[in-house]
Parts: C-alpha cells; structure tokens; sequence
C-alpha cells in the first residue's frame, strides 16, 4: 500500500510485535464495509477504513510512536518526549481533509459527500465533533483548514503506492459512489417530515457510519493486542434462527393449558401469526402477566429467520428484568457443556458500564460491542449508543441496524427524549431494515406528540394484539382500591397496614419511591414476628437481587424449590425496580401514590398467576413522610394520578370502572403529556455543555441559534451543508443524563471471586471473561456518589485498568452498596 516501507499503526506491549498500518488501514476497511452494507453503503464504509489512520504514516507519529515504544533511542535525533505527546499528534485529519479538498469544489453535493465522509474520519478518536458549535464557530471547516505541518495529509499521500492513491482517487472521483451516498440521505425524507427532522436524520446517519468505522478500527486493534480475542467473538457468525426456533418450540411444548395459561397461549400464537408481517414498527399491547417475555420472544425468533435479520435486542429499563429474563432466554436456547454450565454462545447481558468513558487502548480491546445474536440491554445504554459522547457507545449502533428491537415497558423512557426516541425509530425503521416493537400493558401516546414530524405513526394494522382490550378483561386478576387520605400515611400506619394484609393475604408487596423510603419501610416492618421481611433496591448488584427474589418466591411457593409445606407470610419492600416485567405473585400490593403507569405495574406483580379464588387487593396511599420534590418524573406523575383518582369517584363507568383501565391508562397519559409537552426536544439550560437554553433535538438538526450566532459573526450563514452541534449536544445530553459508573462489588463468593481474579488477571482475554461475569455483580452509581467513594471505598483492580471494585466494608447484605462503612451502620447488624 505504501512506497518503500511500512509504517506502524500499533506495538503490541506484552511482546512488542508490530501491527503494519497497511494491515491495520486493509482489514479495518474491511470490516467497515461489512457494517455499513447493512445501510447500503459499503463502498463509504470501506473508504473511510482505509483512510481513517492515513495520518500515522507521517513522520511526526512515527517518531512518536517508536520513542514510544523504545525503537528510538533517547540519544536519537529523532527521539520525542513521547509521554508529553501522547495525545497530541493528530493523525485523524489527513484523511478526512483528502476527502474535503479532492471533492469540494465539485458543488454542493460534492461539499456534502465531503463532510459526511470527513466527519467521520476526523472524529473516530474524539467522537464526532461539532459542525457549527454553539459559540457560532464553524469547527469542521476550521478542522479542514488544519495547516499541512499539524494534519501531514500532503506528507502521507506522497507515501502511498501509486496503486494505492489510484485506487483511492478513483473512488472518490466516481460518480456512483458519490451518488449512492447521496441518494442514502435523500431517502431520509418522508412525507410528513420537518426541515429540522430531516436534519436531524441525517445526522443520524453520520453517526450509524461513523458507529461502523469505530468498531471495525476497535476490533481489528484489540484482535491485534490479544489476538485470543478474536476467538472468543462472534463475528457475526451466530447459530441458525431455525436450530433456536426448534428449541423455543421444545419449551412451548411444555406449557399446560390450563387457567391464565390458555390466554397467554392465544397471546403468543398471535405473535406467532404476526411474525410474517413487513419489517416496520409495531406495538406489542399485553396486560401485566400475558406471558409476553416469551410470546415476544416467538415473533422475534421467526420475524429476524423470515427476512434473514442479524440480532434480536431486547430493551429493558431495569437490570432486575434483564437478570430474569436472560434467565428464562438461556435456559430455553442455550447449550450447556459437560459440566452443565452454559456455553453463552447465544444470550448476552450488557447493563453495566464498567468501562471509563475515555478509553486507554487495553479498555477498547475490553468494551462490549453487541456482537451476539440475542442481546440484552438498558434503555441507558440504547440511549448512548444513540446519542451519547465518546466512543464507547458509538460503536454499538451500527448493531442496531437489520435488528429486532423489542423496547419492553416502553413507557419507562424519559419523557425529555421522547421526540429523540421517536425520530431514532422512524430513523431505524425506515433507513436501517429494522423492525421495532414497542412493549408494554401501558402504552404512551408516543403517536399523539407535537409537533406531528416527531411522532410515530402507529395505525390499527400495527398492533400484534388484535383485540388487546378483551385481553385486560380476561387477565383482570386485582381490584385497585384508593386508600389516599388527608395527611399522609405515617411510617408508623404502613407498617400497621402491611401487618393487617398479611393476616388476610399471607404475603405483602410494599412499593415505594425512593431507596430512603425504601430502607425506612423495611425497618419497619422487619420488627413483625414470625413474617420473613426481604428489602429490594438498585444500590443491590443484579445477583444480590435476584438471590433475595428466589428467597422470596420460597416462601410464595415453595414447592417450586423442592420444599414442602404451607407459604410463608413475607413482606417485601421494594423501590420501583420490581414492577416492570418481574415473574412474582404477591397476595396483596401496596403502592406509594405515583404514576398511573407505575401503580399499573405494580398490580401486576398481585396474584399474577391467578392462583388465588378471589381477586388480589392493590392499595394507592399516600405516604406523608416521602420526599419526592427532586424527583420530577415521579412527582408529576403522582399529581396526574391524584387527579385521576380524584375523577374516578365521580364518574367511575367513564373511566373503564377500573382505574387501572386503558380508558383510564390513555386518560392519565392525556394529562401527563400535555404537562409536559415542552420538555419532549430535550431542553437544555445555560449550565449544560451548550451555555444557553437550547434543546438537543435542534442541535442535532438545523441548530438554529448557532448558525443564528455564525451569521451575526460572520456576517453570513455558514457554507456547510450538515450544521449540528455533535459534540456539545452528545456532552449535554450525558450530563443531563447523569450517566452512570459500575462499581465491581464483593457480594457472596462468587463477587469476592470475581474482585480477586480482576485484581490478578494481567491477560486481556481472561479481563474479557470476567467483565463479562462481573456484569451481575456491579452496581451502576451516579458521579457525586462515585466519587465520594473513591475517597475512601472505590480501587481500580489494577493501576490504569479503569475498572473499580468496592471494599466490601462497603457493601450491605441487607441494602447492598453503603457510603459508610457497614459496620458502622449499627441498624445492619441488629
């Protein structure tokens, strides 16, 4: 590919082999194109792999990287202070500037084809950078303006064979590959769509090819450091859809016809039925209990076999519903060795965030790409790959294209990125052959937003359930009863209440708002004598969760843990982590007033299986000692429900005569959107990244008040067809956000093992391993938490890793993660 040598891209440090650059540029252009086939331009994809570290043939990286790695002697003319450079030798810039100054003067679609492709090129190791920042200073033009002796783009050209630059001016210059480009954006419009909602697609699809360069170069550099990696990935080579419809099938086999079950039966035939359908959007609309995990499960199974699709990615908003339903999913698809341990070639969890979010070259060779074919994840992490910063989560999203996407309790998704969410979806639908299923008993009105552009189409031939208004009669399993009162109900009052429902229903789930309601109620009511109390909550890793779920169930029904006897009388306190999707049946529900949607959702967790002759109780107080101010999701929502309620007193039979009805659920959405109706383009105020009030739907679209700014700058509109503040809004939508850490913690032997063997294991295929098992034994912490405990409680397993693990001081068996030392905490140890 060069002239007379080869350069270095990479040197291995465990035995100092050296990674060529032509290798590196060759097979990251591969992979890249394979990625971005999958949205119809593998000819760009392959490009800008090829070009994407055409910088490093410069002589300035080169005597950066040989100082650095000792092939330059310190008494050397050409030895640099490579630790003072690190970072600093811009080797991203000359390709991106090939590109702009070999097609900007072939008009505005030629400028066009130039920023998309150069875009890409010169983000891949910041994540992509600002076109027109919020100060009004056009950032790519300058970036294209970087003087030869900073981006070397001259210097590494003249390197090249002459095959090479042919090969290369001959794509850029060919007119079909320009206009194969150009047609990928002008699909991008439909119809009904905005100026600024076309805009904001077509970033979308900048950042889905940058996402396919990113891996490609994140997997062909860690292929290289650890070479046993490469063996341990997919690679996209995944087991036949039919070998694990065949085993689903085996499974289906062994349901009884009996009770609730036959409704679940008829829920997932019809979901069976469905899977024939187009790809396209589709709602999946079952009461609490319907069985949808695996009704949901059928139609993805024989939909992504039908039109030959790569992945399944279930979308989950709690790690408590990921732990259960990864469960059930591995048990029905996945093989076990001799040991009887599963083989993990089909089911992957991905929930924690135990990557720092600036990676060092080990920790890129470690992050998790979703290269599986069934995947389980968090609204969080969607959200990143979506519109986050970096380039961790960047470099999933091409994953998400040819995918079925099952976004279960949908209605769980931050309100302020509802016209984000929504215009992603159009997006995924439209332009990435995939296939969206919006999941839930209680659907938001996500086709009833402002402005239209920004709302989903969902018609009556897009739900799987035909009559999914019969299904909530049938599945009625609970009488919601409202028990508010003037005042409040005392800490004191609850407990008695929880006392009184065990007499009458031998078992009690309590659902509160926050962890501190949630530790005092449990203090309460584990005074009761002869009642097993269980305490739930996110300071708690996913195995702790689920250890204190399966004692519990004991209790319920212990002949499903090969005991006999009469249930236990049990309490469980839980924040709202247990609602959503957790296969658990308590004899009765009490539920802190919050919104409709929430107390829905508890309900279903109340004689679930309809074990019980007559219907469950779910009580709605009002606690009198919670403090929900801070929390503006839930403080809304109680509002609008307290409303509701106040509605359904007087007129009982318009509301469904249940106020868990969909009449009533559309009713309290109604209500909950309209309040909120300008929150939805996530606003940003003055303190965010931007420093001003702005929204991130503008900045990732037509950026009016930047350009506005440019303009008065300037005294003109900026010369670039893409304006979006990418950079600015990726760094705002984080902070508002406040994504989390994942700390590693010591719960039971097999987290005190997973700690030891991380703060041993030196070799990267082993770390990968364990990050992967250390994924159910991590809490996910906000950043002051974080780092009030990395001044006493939080270590990295190894110096530089970027991993953390908790002293187990720290951790609880009772409420998990504590900012005190546990045996302070006097409480814990009575």
């Amino acid at each position: 590919m060069f002239n007379k040598e080869d350069y270095i891209a990479h040197r291995r440090e465990k035995d100092g082999e050296v990674h060529w650059l032509s290798h590196h540029l060759k097979a990251v252009s591969k992979i890249s194109g394979e990625f971005a086939s999958k949205i119809g331009l593998k000819d760009q994809g392959e490009l800008i792999g090829l070009l994407h570290d055409i910088g490093k043939a410069g002589k300035e990286f080169q005597d950066y990287i040989k100082s650095a790695v000792g092939l330059i002697n310190p008494d050397e003319d050409d030895y640099v202070d490579a630790a003072g450079m690190k970072g600093k030798v811009d080797h991203s810039t000359a390709g991106a500037q090939w590109i702009y100054q070999t097609l900007a003067n072939k008009g505005t679609e030629g400028i066009f084809v130039a920023q998309v492709l150069s875009l890409c090129l010169s983000s891949h190791h910041s994540g992509l950078i600002d076109c027109i920042s919020p100060g009004g200073i056009d950032v790519y033009l300058k970036r294209m303006g970087k003087r030869e002796e900073k981006a070397h783009v001259v210097e590494a050209i003249k390197k090249l064979s002459y095959e090479a630059k042919a090969y290369i001016m001959n794509r850029l210059q060919s007119t079909d590959f320009s206009q194969t480009l150009i047609d990928g954006f002008k699909v991008l419009k439909t119809a009904h769509d905005s100026q600024e909602t076309r805009a904001f697609k077509c970033g979308m699809l900048v950042r889905i090819l940058f996402s396919c360069l990113i891996d490609a170069d994140r997997l062909d550099t860690a292929d290289f450091e650890v070479p046993a990696l490469a063996k341990l990935r997919h690679h996209g080579d995944y087991e036949d859809w039919k070998v694990l419809i065949d085993r689903l099938n085996k499974k289906l086999e062994d349901f009884d016809s009996k009770g609730i079950n036959v409704i679940r039966q008829k829920i997932s035939q019809a979901c069976y039925d469905f899977a024939d359908r187009p790809k396209g959007l589709y709602q999946l609309t079952v009461p609490t209990g319907g069985g949808k995990t695996f009704a949901s499960l059928r139609f993805a199974l024989h939909h992504a076999a039908k039109h030959k699709m790569d992945r399944i990615i279930y979308v989950l908003p709690f790690t408590t519903i990921i732990d259960q339903n990864a469960d059930e999913i591995r048990k029905v698809l996945e093989e076990k060795n001799k040991k009887g341990k599963y083989l993990n070639r089909i089911v992957l969890e991905h929930h924690s965030n135990l990557m720092p979010d600036k990676e060092t070259t080990k920790q890129k060779a470690l992050s998790e790409n979703w290269d599986a074919p069934i995947v389980l994840t968090t609204n969080v992490q969607v959200l990143e790959a979506l519109f986050g910063s970096g380039t961790q989560g960047v470099r999933r999203m091409h994953q998400l294209a040819n995918a079925v996407i099952i976004f279960d309790e949908v209605q769980t998704l931050p309100v302020k990125c509802v016209q984000l969410f929504n215009t992603a979806v159009n997006f995924l639908v439209n332009n990435c052959s995939s296939t969206v299923v919006l999941c839930t008993a209680t659907q938001p009105l996500l086709d009833k937003i402002e402005p239209k552009s920004r709302a989903l189409t969902i018609t009556i031939e897009q739900q799987m359930i035909p009559n999914a208004r019969q299904l909530f009669d049938d599945l009625k399993r609970v009488e919601v009863k409202d028990k508010t009162k003037v005042g409040g109900w005392s800490n004191d009052e609850i407990k008695e209440l929880a006392g009184k429902k065990i007499l009458e229903s031998g078992s009690v789930l309590v659902v509160v708002n926050t962890k501190t309601s949630a530790r005092e109620i449990y203090q309460q009511c584990r005074q009761m004598d002869n009642v097993a109390t269980y305490h739930l909550s996110t300071n708690m890793c996913p195995a702790h969760r689920m250890h204190v779920l399966d004692q519990i169930k004991s209790c319920l029904r212990p002949w499903d843990f090969g005991l006999y006897g009469p249930p236990k009388p049990v309490i469980c306190v839980s924040t709202q982590l247990i609602e959503a999707g957790i296969d658990i049946s308590f004899g009765s529900v009490i539920r802190f007033v919050a919104g409709l949607d929430s107390i829905a959702q508890a309900a279903g967790r109340c004689n679930r299986h309809r074990e019980r002759l007559t219907p469950g109780e779910v009580l709605i107080i009002n606690p009198a000692e919670e403090n929900i101010n801070r929390i503006e999701d839930i403080r809304i929502g109680k509002e609008k429900t307290e409303r509701l309620l106040g509605e359904f007193k007087d007129t009982p039979g318009r509301l469904g005569n249940n106020i868990i009805s969909p009449e009533a659920m559309e009713q309290y959405y109604q209500y909950y959107f309209y309040q909120r109706a300008k929150e939805m383009d996530y606003p940003v105020t003055a303190d965010s990244p931007v420093g001003r009030e702005d929204n991130l739907f503008s900045l990732l679209s037509v950026n009016s008040l930047s350009v506005e700014e440019h303009k008065r700058i300037k005294g003109k509109y900026p010369a670039i067809p893409l304006r979006q503040a990418f950079m600015t809004a990726a760094k705002s939508f984080q902070a508002i956000a406040s994504i989390t850490r994942g700390i590693v913690v010591p719960y039971g032997e097999e987290g005190k093992d997973i700690v030891n063997e991380l703060c041993s294991a030196y070799e990267l295929e082993k770390q990968y391993k364990l990050i992967r098992r250390a994924q159910r034994y991590s809490v996910n912490v906000f950043p002051d938490v974080l780092k009030r405990l990395q001044e006493q409680a939080v270590y990295e397993v190894q110096t530089g890793s970027g991993i953390l693990y908790l002293d187990e001081q720290y951790y609880s068996d009772e409420f998990g993660l504590s900012e005190k030392p546990v045996n302070d905490m006097g409480f814990l140890n009575g």
